[in-house]
Parts: structure tokens; C-alpha cells; sequence
């Protein structure tokens, strides 16, 4: 049987939801195509030799762009059994089927797709619709299967890791738990996982490191939601992981309040390679954090952006810097704590334009707040649309995002970027109209290692 999977977008990473999958259905003896359409164009000779073509779906942007090539897919190959997978597969089950939908699968996700493939090899000859039978959302614990990359674009085709000096280095990428412990209520992983998470067995993880460093890769992104979830699993592979590959480096993502309560382990990940910890921080305001339940404070960012120095490690803060109850002078305070921490140089700019998203079956449905003030669900753009009280808020968020878009795309670094947001949220209406801070207009003290994939949704 002939399988194509396609991805659309992941944050500029070779994608771990093609390779894994991929491993498992060849295993089964189907023949996979993998198409990141990232970095390459539709296999249109591919799709028409298909007997199933699958998007995965793990974020919203590729979700938005798998809707659009889907409709290309069905004109290439009607007959086709199509399938979507990940996190944003199950979350948009009524859209995704209303669109030729043949299978949808969330969760976990890889004994699904095997199970599709035999399915469709047990149905009769000429059957010209099999249903589904496997769960929507699975969270079935998996014995994983290495990934196998083979087929998919080289690893210099996707974003690398610049440290400074005009040097940069080639990124792998991999998983080594899905899923979360916690309920934060914008986050779409908890719509799926419900507070659980699922671990991917050591040896998997560690080969396909093993097979990537192997391919060039001389850092390693972990995309797990959240690295800590299981601390004894991650101490574990770090360690191994260092001892097997001394100069190798590695990137991983935190809740700031699993970097507080294992603090004393901030030290193992600088010892061990880690170059610096992603956390979504998501707003300075404890007001706002308390809504989306994040489960920290101002007060606790600030221990951590002090933990993180004393222990040499960087800490990339994201935010959800427009919300519906962010004011003017809340987003101009933002920008103040970000100079004042000396964190410009941290923060990717899109992270100075974020607007929450309310993506089908969030959490924040259940606030009766956000209930009064979102307009129906917009199967376009997939969310629940939402303006703010205060028409200055949203006119300042568009403004933002595209003066960072065009700043970006020409190449204007951190510094320059957070400078012209920052005139820009002053001189707007109701703005303070102060003076850029001094600390702004100096150079760097550091080079902060980051990775050049600019967007981040």
C-alpha cells in the first residue's frame, strides 16, 4: 500500500510526526512517501499514487495551511483515504471531516495510522468507503519504533542555530514525551491529553539522536510541551545523552514553575549541554496569569530569570502579550520588565505580537467571561474570534505584528526590532510617550544562542 504523509508547517524542525510515523507503517510494509511542504513542493505524481494521503497537524498554522492543500489533494486523487493526525486533528474533528475527512486521528497517533493501513487492506475489493474504528484521541501508552528520516529534506534545509560571531550550527529535532501534566487553559495540548503525558522510551530517543548526529546535526532541539513532566525520564537522557556525545548540544522547553520546584536540576541541564530553556511565561500581569492558569506569578518569573543566570543557563521567556485584558499601559510595562531583566536580546519580536488564540475546544471556553465576549467559531482562520474592550489594544497588536513581520523579513536584529515596538506602543494613544532606556541602545553584553525560525504559533 502506498502512504504519503504530509506536513505543512513545524516551527522550522525536520519533523518528528512524518519520521515516527513513517518508521512504524514501513515496518508494517506500506510504502511512505514523507512531503514537508515547509521546504519542498507537493509530490502531485505522489499523491496520485496514493491509496492514503495523511496531513499531520501538530499547531495551528499548520493546520490552517493542511485545510487549504487538503482541497488540492481531493482534486489530485479523489479516490484517496484521507487521514489527519496530531494535536489539532481531534480539536478540529466536525471541520476536518465536513472537508472529505476519512479518518481523524489525535493523541497518540502512530498505532492509529497502522491500524488504518489494515483496516484498508481488509476491506473488500471495490469498498468505496471503510470507516473509521480507532479512537479519535488515543492516549494508549506506545512501545515506540525509531524514527526513520529517510526521504525527508536534509537538516540544512530547516532553521539552525546561530551562537554568535556568524556562526551557526546544524538542528535535529526530536520528542521524547507528548502530552502534560498540567491544565493551562490556552494551551491546546490539554484539550487532547486531559493532564496526562506519555513518554518516549529512552532507546528511541537516544538512537534517534544517534542517527541525526549521524546526518550532521550538532544540536538537538527536544519539543516535548513540557521536559520536565517526567524528571526522572529527562535526567536520564541528558545524562546519557552527554556521556555519548560530549560536544553536543541541546535545547529544551520548561514551565517556569517546574524550574522552580526542581531548581537544584538547573545546573545538570548546563553540565550536560544545554544551551537554553524555552518557557511560556506568557504575561508579567498575575491577573491574567491566574485566568489562564499557568500555575506561576510575576514574582516567580523573576526567581527563575534569576535561577537561570546563576546557573549559566539562558532562558528564552515566550508571551502571550495581547489578551483580552491587557491594557496599553500593561503591554508598555511589559516592554519596561524586558529591559529592566536585560531579556530583550531572549525574546523572539513575534513575541512582542502574539495574540491568544481560542482554538476549538480551549479551556478558556469555560471562563464565562471569555464565553460573553467571542463571535462564533471562524472555520478559516480556526478560532473563536474576539476583539478587546478597548479598540487602542487591538489597533496596537496589528501595528506591532506587522512591523515586526517587516522588520524580520529585512533582517533588523532584537535589539533594533524591540526599539521601533517600543516607540510605537509609546506614541500610540493612550501611550506614556517615554524616552527609549538607554540600556536598549548598547550593544549586547552576550550572545544569546537562539534558533532563526522567526515565527512561533
Amino acid at each position: 500500500m502506498q502512504v504519503v504523509l504530509i506536513s505543512t508547517y513545524e516551527l522550522g524542525r525536520q519533523p518528528f510526526g512524518l519520521a515516527s510515523p513513517a518508521a512504524w507503517l514501513r515496518k508494517a510494509g506500506a510504502r511512505v512517501t514523507c512531503l514537508d511542504l515547509a521546504v519542498e513542493p507537493l509530490d502531485e505524481e505522489a499523491v496520485r499514487a496514493a491509496q492514503v494521503v495523511a496531513f499531520y497537524l501538530p499547531m495551528h498554522t499548520a493546520t490552517r495551511i493542511a485545510t487549504r492543500v487538503a482541497e488540492r489533494v481531493k482534486a489530485l486523487n479523489p479516490d484517496a483515504h484521507l487521514c489527519f493526525y496530531g494535536l489539532y486533528a481531534s480539536m478540529n474533528e466536525p471541520l476536518l471531516r465536513r472537508l472529505g475527512a476519512d479518518t481523524v486521528l489525535g493523541g497518540e497517533f502512530e498505532a492509529g495510522l497502522g491500524s488504518v493501513i489494515e483496516r484498508l487492506r481488509a476491506a473488500p475489493a471495490g469498498a468505496k468507503k471503510v470507516f473509521q474504528i480507532e479512537p479519535v484521541v488515543s492516549l494508549a501508552k506506545q512501545q515506540f519504533v525509531v524514527p526513520d528520516r529517510s526521504g525527508l529534506a536534509a537538516l540544512s534545509k530547516y532553521a539552525q542555530l546561530e551562537v554568535g560571531d556568524g556562526q551557526s550550527r546544524t538542528v535535529g529535532y526530536t520528542e521524547a514525551s507528548r502530552g502534560c501534566k498540567h491544565l493551562c487553559r490556552h494551551c491546546p495540548v490539554v484539550p487532547v491529553y486531559q493532564g496526562q503525558f506519555r513518554i518516549v522510551q529512552q532507546d528511541v530517543v537516544l538512537e534517534d539522536i544517534r542517527r541525526q548526529v549521524a546526518a550532521g546535526a550538532e544540536h538537538i532541539t527536544f519539543g516535548d510541551p513540557d521536559f520536565f513532566n517526567g524528571i526522572g525520564h529527562a535526567l536520564a537522557l541528558v545524562r546519557a545523552l552527554r556521556a555519548e556525545h560530549p560536544h553536543l548540544t541541546y535545547d529544551v522547553t520548561i514551565k517556569i514553575e517546574h524550574l522552580l520546584k526542581h531548581a537544584e536540576h538547573l545546573s545538570t541541564l548546563k553540565e550536560t549541554g544545554c544551551l537554553f530553556v524555552t518557557s511560556a511565561v506568557e504575561s508579567i500581569d498575575d491577573r491574567v496569569l491566574e485566568r489562564l492558569n499557568k500555575g506561576h506569578t510575576r514574582d516567580d518569573f523573576l526567581r527563575v530569570v534569576r535561577l537561570c543566570r546563576e546557573a549559566g543557563l539562558t532562558l528564552h521567556p515566550t508571551f502571550v502579550a495581547f489578551t483580552p485584558w491587557i491594557s496599553i499601559e500593561g503591554y508598555q510595562e511589559l516592554l519596561s520588565l524586558l529591559a529592566e531583566l536585560d531579556l530583550i536580546d531572549h525574546v523572539s519580536p513575534i513575541q512582542l505580537a502574539i495574540r491568544l488564540l481560542i482554538p476549538a475546544g480551549s479551556k478558556l471556553l469555560e471562563l464565562p467571561e471569555v464565553q460573553e465576549i467571542v463571535g462564533p467559531f471562524d472555520e478559516t482562520a480556526l478560532v473563536y474570534p474576539w476583539r478587546h474592550s478597548d479598540p487602542r489594544a487591538d489597533q496596537l497588536q496589528g501595528k506591532i505584528q506587522a512591523l515586526v513581520g517587516a522588520a524580520t523579513a529585512r533582517g533588523a536584529s532584537r535589539r533594533e526590532i524591540f526599539a521601533q515596538v517600543w516607540l510605537l506602543a509609546e506614541q500610540a494613544p493612550g501611550g506614556l510617550g517615554r524616552p527609549l532606556p538607554l540600556s536598549v541602545q548598547t550593544p549586547a553584553r552576550v550572545t544569546i544562542p537562539y534558533l532563526t525560525e522567526p515565527w512561533y504559533c
